[in-house]
């Protein structure tokens, strides 16, 4: 791969990183680019960047050789003519682009021994940077500890800090709403199960636990995004809202398992291949979980980032796919039923919910994870926090749709069969196997 290529890719994912204070270790690397966090200045845009034990291996260079290792700071469209110009010829480091803002590079070093750096950059030009660190002399290894802070200085209080990024500081506020919306939501069921206790099955205390948790966990992460804006770090919050997101992860999908084998609903019990879909979800989660700390706890300054950012990845479409199969088993099973046994055919008949669920799961599937990633790409920096509503509203509906269709009542479609529908059945099968003959 070519280095304009890898450049690319490393910058790329570093967008994926939520900025906050963060701590960087960095030992014997080489590597011509490392991307840290990626962050939406306003006007009023501040870095501080905070470095110790710092130390250069390798060929000892001069000082204006230098300039050519240090940090700077870029957009999305300045790195695309950074690498048109590397392509071209124009220039053979990043550093020496006029694209780019440079904000401290290493010939500015008091000496070649110094180990300690603070430094201040203000940004005025409002836009969404990355902040990269560049090293261009090929036989040059830099050890150092990175302390990052990016801010933004909200308007008419220049002491106070805003560490949310411009286009995601709102987001405190809209979890806290959700969540609230969720408590909500886990009312109305508890009031729904108690009217409709004598129809009331298993799935339906099950489908409460759900809400719940989606409730605490957007509880959580509002704390956490609050802390965050408010001091750069999550003070612990970040902990709780990694537990109730790994519980709700794993029961979210559980559900969409057991409603699609009809547990609770047709059968008090489930076969072995719904096992087996189970006990393949549940695991990949945990490991989806373990992705997602490593993701938001570290960067992509560490070799190891992008591989742990492609298994949550992987892991997560495994997961979206392995909860359809259970649906798609159903309703052949009930079709094949169907042929012989008219209890079957009115079963089949009354559980188009089946079908209607099936195409719920996949546009909510499609929505969270390709029209929301989608929408952030398109989106202005300075609206990011659409996307995150966007994909919570869809949640929501998802939530809402399936509460609303399985929902406890003595003439639920599932398991309710009148003998007159079950004689109309039984007819409509021989009027079919006459036609066939």
């Amino acid at each position: 791969m070519s280095l304009p290529l890898v450049l690319l890719s490393l910058l790329s994912v570093a967008s994926l990183v939520a900025a906050e204070v963060r701590f960087s270790e960095i030992r014997s690397d080489g590597r011509p680019i490392i991307p840290f966090d990626e962050f939406g200045f306003t006007h009023r845009g501040r870095l501080e960047l905070n470095i110790t034990k710092l130390s250069l291996s390798g060929p000892t260079p001069d000082s204006p050789a230098l300039s050519k290792v240090g940090f700077f700071l870029s957009t999305r469209d300045a790195w695309v003519h950074v690498l048109q110009q590397i392509e071209d010829g124009e220039i053979n480091c990043v550093l020496g682009s006029d694209a780019v803002q440079k904000v401290y590079t290493f010939d500015r070093l008091p000496s070649l021994t110094t180990t300690e750096l603070n430094y201040v950059y203000a940004e005025i030009d409002a836009d969404q940077y990355t902040l990269v660190f560049a090293n261009c002399l090929p036989q040059l290894k830099v050890s150092m500890s990175v302390r990052s802070a990016m801010y933004n200085l909200e308007d008419g209080n220049s002491n106070r800090r805003d560490y949310l990024s411009a286009g995601k500081t709102v987001l405190p506020r809209a979890f806290f709403l959700f969540s609230i919306i969720y408590f909500v939501l886990a009312v109305v069921w508890v009031n729904v199960l108690y009217k409709k206790r004598l129809t009331v099955h298993g799935i339906h205390y099950f489908m409460l636990a759900v809400v719940l948790l989606k409730a605490l966990n957007l509880l959580c992460e509002a704390e956490d995004k609050s802390y965050i804006k408010r001091t750069g770090s999550a003070h612990g919050w970040d902990v709780l809202f990694y537990i109730f997101s790994f519980l709700k992860g794993i029961t979210l999908f559980s559900l969409i398992v057991l409603i699609g084998t009809g547990w609770s609903f047709l059968k008090p019990y489930l076969q072995d291949k719904d096992k087996k879909v189970l006990m393949i979800v549940i695991p990949l989660q945990v490991v989806a979980n373990i992705a997602q700390v490593v993701i938001d706890e570290t960067g992509p300054f560490r070799h190891e980032w992008v591989t742990w950012k492609q298994v949550f990845l992987l892991v997560d479409v495994i997961c979206c796919c392995a909860v359809l199969f259970p649906i798609v088993w159903s309703i052949k099973n009930l079709r094949e039923a169907a042929r012989t046994d008219g209890k079957a055919a009115v079963n089949l008949m009354k559980l188009t919910l089946f079908r209607h669920y099936y195409i719920v799961v996949i546009c909510y599937i499609y929505f969270t994870r390709v029209v929301v990633y989608a929408l952030e790409t398109i989106t202005s920096y300075k609206y990011l926090w659409t996307s995150i509503v966007a994909g919570e509203l869809a949640t929501l509906a998802f939530y809402v749709f399936t509460g609303y269709k399985f929902k406890p009542e003595a003439h639920n479609p599932y398991f309710v069969i009148d003998d007159q529908d079950e004689d109309a059945a039984t007819e409509q099968l021989k009027l079919e196997d006459e036609f066939e003959l």
